[in-house]
């Protein structure tokens, strides 16, 4: 078992499986801890800080927090299993997989379907936060996704609420509950930091293939208004971490390798050969994750 506590929200990139080597990397006795692109939570959750802030341009992510933070969990789950109840999606949880005429390897979808695809319009219709994780859980690989119009359209997933995930979200509030964590959702060049802060840097990775570099996203641009900026901590003597790669599949960052090399690059064994924005060409080597520091 992990000592580590899981976000219930499947973000891209997700930091959850490098905890073990990024954590003892950080500085001792941090007072003040800046998760710049939070993501899932996964890092901020289990920072050992005085206080926490946790920022992430989607406002929706940053709202569901908030909203987890001050509620309870056990108002939470009753709440989404009621939304299930209403929208008569499955709860193998409770009944198993025969009443859906299903099992665990074909998954609910099929019979979720047309449900979700309600629940998922009500959502875009008039958006809630019960109703926003409620979609979350049922929509494919629980992955969080929205089109131009800023409607949620990820499809249905083959899994619904689960033990696991029931679990996870439980954990996740009560632990909210017990930390001074504030969150923002502010462009990362908005955030001011004091000198006894430190700040942690997961953004989206230049050199790979995911939504969030997909259609303008995330482009060089910002990669280096993102650089120019770390080097402003740094001028202020503000400690920092950077999560990122130098190359995916072949392709090189090569403005942050240059970069880099005015500090500190650690290693790190973890690849991402499994997930969902690699190319299928897995005859390549593998994304390898790095961790740049100024300490």
């Amino acid at each position: 078992m992990s000592k580590f506590l899981k976000s219930p929200l499947n973000y891209t990139g997700g930091k959850y499986k490098l905890l073990e080597q990024i954590k003892p990397l950080f500085p001792k006795n941090i007072d003040t801890f800046v998760d710049l692109f939070a993501g899932g939570c996964n890092v901020a959750v289990n920072v050992d800080a005085n206080k926490i802030i946790a920022n992430d341009i989607n406002e929706n992510i940053i709202d569901l927090y908030r909203f987890f933070k001050e509620s309870k969990s056990e108002d939470i789950i009753c709440g989404i299993e009621d939304i299930i109840k209403k929208y008569s999606l499955s709860n193998t949880s409770k009944y198993g997989y025969d009443k859906y005429d299903a099992d665990s390897s074909s998954g609910v979808g099929k019979y979720n379907k047309k449900a979700y695809e309600r629940l998922r319009a009500d959502y875009n219709k008039n958006p809630s936060h019960l109703l926003f994780y409620t979609t979350l859980i049922f929509a494919f690989n629980n992955q969080i996704r929205f089109n131009s119009k800023g409607e949620f359209n990820t499809p249905v997933n083959k899994r619904d609420f689960n033990s696991n995930m029931k679990k996870n979200l439980d954990l996740f509030i009560n632990k909210l509950n017990t930390l001074d964590i504030s969150f923002s959702s502010l462009d990362f060049k908005e955030i001011k930091v004091s000198k006894d802060s430190f700040v942690y840097i997961d953004p989206p990775y230049l050199a790979t293939i995911a939504a969030y570099n997909e259609n303008g996203g995330w482009n060089e641009t910002k990669e280096k208004e993102l650089l120019s900026y770390i080097d402003g901590l740094d001028k202020q003597d503000v400690k920092f971490a950077l999560s990122n790669v130098f190359e995916n599949k072949g392709k090189k960052n090569e403005l942050l390798i240059r970069w880099s090399k005015g500090y500190k690059v650690h290693q790190l064994s973890h690849t991402y050969s499994n997930c969902n924005y690699q190319a299928k060409d897995k005859t390549k080597e593998s994304t390898k994750e790095i961790l740049i520091t100024n300490y």
